[in-house]
């Protein structure tokens, strides 16, 4: 696994074991408010989903036109919360090395 890779897995695992603890914070909100506000706020709509630890549903949000983009983790009940956001989003598709042959 490349490190850039090995760091988001790491990232998103982390993030998703955080928020049971993020829950009691100002940053979570109802799954549908905090998804409304992305879109409304920052024009920002879903780029990639996965599955996180205690069934977490991890997701990011991003913008193509402005660039803005923001990680977030919603527990089975509903509430997500946000865990990371920045700028400089730019989605990538690269194919995995070809086993025995150098990267």
């Amino acid at each position: 696994m490349r490190p850039a890779m090995m760091f988001l897995t790491f990232g998103l695992m982390t993030a998703a074991a955080a928020a049971p603890a993020l829950a009691q914070t100002r940053n979570c909100a109802p799954r549908d408010a905090v998804v409304d506000r992305l879109a409304d706020r920052f024009g920002e709509t879903r780029q990639s989903i996965g599955l996180g630890a205690n069934n977490a549903v991890v997701e990011v949000f991003a913008s193509e036109e402005t660039g803005t983009w923001t990680i977030t983790v919603t527990m089975p009940n509903g509430i997500s919360c946000l865990v990371a956001s920045g700028q400089a989003f730019e989605a990538v598709a690269e194919a995995l090395p070809i086993p025995g042959e150098d990267a």
